[in-house]
């Protein structure tokens, strides 16, 4: 049987640790794994919680590692191994800056003349693919009156590591055991693509990335660790990526879906399935949005969907978020669209629950492993207010849920039929069969999972004026149909069957 995956804030969706336990033991015990987002010293840092302070602590206004252990007691436990950067306010950077070549973290960090010693040209700098607008460097002063410029790829207080000195790896293994240690199954290696900087190339998924990527399994893999990458790029590139680990994401699966739903047709998606790697997490939305880049053409290399689709996708969320999604997206430098959608999947479709449904039915459908974002699972729309406040484009998705929101959420049937799609998926016997596609016209595709004696069939109509989809499950003998919102969200396997919460084999 197949583990669907929630992915979570801990302080976002039940305030705890504790209290996320408590959602996954009662009304989401359909999820088998579950993946939290970073709960190290500070979780509300100024990237919530991807510039950790200290890695390897559980921060105490979330809970502690017992907790952490007792969370993954029965299900499986995903947690973030930061590879790319720590806070400026780290032990480590802090000792740096104090004591020079006499720190113990001496050589840890990346600064620009350990990548340019002979010197860098405006032609060698302006080449790194940047995520952010402006320059990936922030001026630092030592205690004895050094001047650095340390690499910071994202904010200036994350500095960079350099990721292929003794210290830095050092630092690393040393996180990863303490991980294995808390219960944690799989770790996601984040931003992993913008680690290496190697001059006289864009710097993301080059060949030395690659090689960093084989270093850092192989040390998550003596402890026991799985390890799922975070690529966002050129689909190339995390076809090129996902033989080398455990998981890749599948991050074209969105914008392809957001396409077919736009225009009606399945063909690009359908050239998708030809391809996309099967041991995927497949995604719709996340904590940083919607990606979209993945599906596109970047440079020289042609997209699975074109430059005038590609705006298009845009277009249409920018109707349907009345133009809040324009607003809260990000440029990267040198680039002409953002590189994902800042809104909730929710909204992009106007909140309306049949396409919505059907894209959730497709995710669920392809062999991988499904993760649903809290937000989306909850029928999430953008929080406009979040976002003013902070001025963080990717809060509109990153909703925090009081008790009394979650109690409505769980009542509404967008959000019963998405437990639905999941209960379905992990339990039911077809799913542990082949799997096999067919574009049926242009607008219509047929996903279908056949085993001994099941057979799980999801018929899609891509129908710009009624989507629709139509579910058909078959286990000895008796065959059900689900078509509509409320049906899925009524479906409950037979008692026989128990939520799977093992290591899945799709």
């Amino acid at each position: 049987m197949t583990t669907i995956e929630l992915l979570v804030y801990a302080d976002r969706l039940g305030g705890t640790i504790h209290n996320l336990q408590t959602l996954l033991d009662g009304p989401l015990r359909a999820f088998g794994s579950v993946h939290v987002l970073p709960f190290y010293v500070p979780f509300d840092g100024a990237d919530a919680g991807f510039d950790p302070i200290d890695h390897t602590a559980v921060d105490a206004r979330l809970g502690t590692w017992d907790d952490m252990r007792s969370l993954a007691g029965t299900r499986g436990l995903t947690a973030d191994l930061i590879v790319n950067h720590v806070s400026s306010s780290s032990v480590e950077f802090i000792d740096w800056l104090a004591r020079g070549t006499a720190s113990t973290s001496e050589g840890m960090f990346l600064t620009f003349d350990t990548v340019f010693p002979n010197g860098g040209t405006e032609k060698d700098i302006t080449a790194f693919y940047r995520p952010r607008p402006g320059l990936p460097f922030t001026a630092y002063q030592g205690a004895d009156g050094s001047r650095h410029l340390v690499w910071t790829t994202f904010m200036p207080t994350q500095v960079d590591l350099d990721v292929n000195h003794p210290a830095a790896l050092a630092y690393l293994r040393r996180v990863l055991q303490t991980l294995a240690a808390g219960g944690v199954t799989t770790v996601r290696l984040d931003a992993v693509g913008y680690a290496v900087k190697t001059p006289g190339t864009d710097s993301f998924m080059t060949e030395q990335t690659l090689e960093f990527a084989r270093t850092v399994v192989a040390m998550a893999h003596e402890e026991s660790l799985e390890v799922l990458v975070e690529v966002h790029a050129h689909y190339s590139q995390q076809l090129a990526i996902a033989p080398l680990v455990d998981r890749v994401y599948d991050f074209a699966l969105a914008p392809l879906l957001l396409h077919s739903l736009g225009t009606g047709t399945v063909d690009r998606l359908a050239d998708w399935l030809k391809i996309r790697p099967a041991n995927a997490i497949t995604v719709l939305d996340t904590h940083d949005g919607i990606g979209v880049i993945d599906a596109g053409p970047i440079g020289d290399k042609p997209g699975l969907l074109t430059q005038a689709e590609m705006i298009d996708i845009f277009a249409r969320a920018e109707r349907a978020t009345h133009g809040h999604s324009s607003i809260a997206s990000v440029v990267p430098e040198w680039f002409t669209l953002p590189h994902q959608i800042n809104a909730t999947f929710y909204s992009v479709l106007g909140g309306e629950e049949v396409p919505y449904l059907l894209a959730r039915a497709v995710q669920h459908f392809l062999p991988g492993r499904p993760q649903v974002y809290y937000v989306g699972l909850l029928g999430g729309l953008d929080d406009t207010e979040l976002f003013e406040r902070t001025g963080n484009g990717r809060d509109v998705n990153r909703h925090v849920y009081t008790a009394e929101e979650v109690e409505r959420a769980l009542a509404t049937d967008v959000t019963r039929a998405q437990l639905g799609l999941t209960r379905i998926r992990s339990t039911h016997p077809a799913f542990d069969g082949d799997f096999s596609w067919t574009a049926i016209g242009d607008d219509r595709l047929e996903l279908l999972w056949t085993g001994t004696d099941a057979v799980a069939r999801l018929t899609v109509a891509m129908t710009l004026d009624s989507p629709s989809l139509r579910i058909e499950l078959t286990d000895a003998g008796r065959t059900q149909v689900l078509d509509t919102v409320t049906s899925v969200a009524a479906w409950e396997p037979p008692r026989a069957l128990t939520y799977s919460i093992g290591r899945d084999r799709a």
